[in-house]
């Protein structure tokens, strides 16, 4: 059994975020949740926005580094060592390697998590996915995370768990399969699995001028 901040993770039953209040019991009604108020609440799955207080201050933090290249597109933000940015910076054009530090500019800077499904890797994403939502980082746009696959197969129970418990806290999940030609060195781009389309057609929709 591995637990996640005092949490459990049997890979038994359905794994809550701590971070987020739970939803009120309706009464009966056809309530809808609320969305976020900002034009790109479209796809969102968890907040749009830091949480604030509550969240857990991170274990490890990462760097902040101020970026005078602020052109279109986003910043791929892998979370630790070997997490798939510079695979994803071929597959999906359009981003651009922040070299593990949060870009920061004096505009917010559109920003995707990247980490690698490990036990290890999904440690680090929790860690600067805390790092975000405790505000301790200021001017940038969390899109959401990118979970590359680190092994062929069915990923294990537990994993999926702890992927789904971090990823509550985050706008948006992203997950990309093993590729096989990826690690043979064949170009990303002219191999591309079904699951890279909703990445592709989000982070365009998300970063387009408003």
């Amino acid at each position: 059994m591995l637990t996640f901040e005092g949490v459990a993770v049997t890979g038994d039953a359905p794994v809550v975020n701590p971070w987020l209040p739970q939803p009120r019991p309706s009464g009966g009604t056809n309530e809808k949740p609320r969305r976020s108020v900002q034009d790109r609440s479209a796809g969102l799955t968890g907040p749009g926005a830091p949480q604030g207080a509550g969240v857990p201050r991170p274990q490890r933090a990462l760097p902040v580094a101020r970026q005078l290249d602020t052109d279109d597109g986003w910043w791929w933000l892998g979370v630790h060592g070997g997490a798939g940015v510079t695979t994803l910076e071929q597959a999906v054009p359009g981003g651009r390697d922040a070299g593990r530090a949060w870009p920061v500019a004096e505009q917010p800077q559109p920003v995707v998590l990247v980490a690698r499904s490990s036990a290890n890797g999904i440690a680090a994403a929790q860690n600067a996915i805390q790092q975000w939502a405790s505000g301790m980082v200021a001017g940038v746009d969390l899109l959401g995370l990118v979970v590359v696959a680190d092994a062929p197969g069915r990923r294990p129970r537990v994993l999926q768990d702890l992927v789904r418990l971090v990823s509550g806290a985050v706008p948006r999940l992203w997950e990309i399969p093993w590729m096989e030609p990826w690690r043979l060195g064949q170009p990303p781009a002219e191999n591309l699995p079904k699951q890279c389309a909703p990445l592709v057609r989000d982070l365009t929709r998300l970063t387009q001028p408003l």
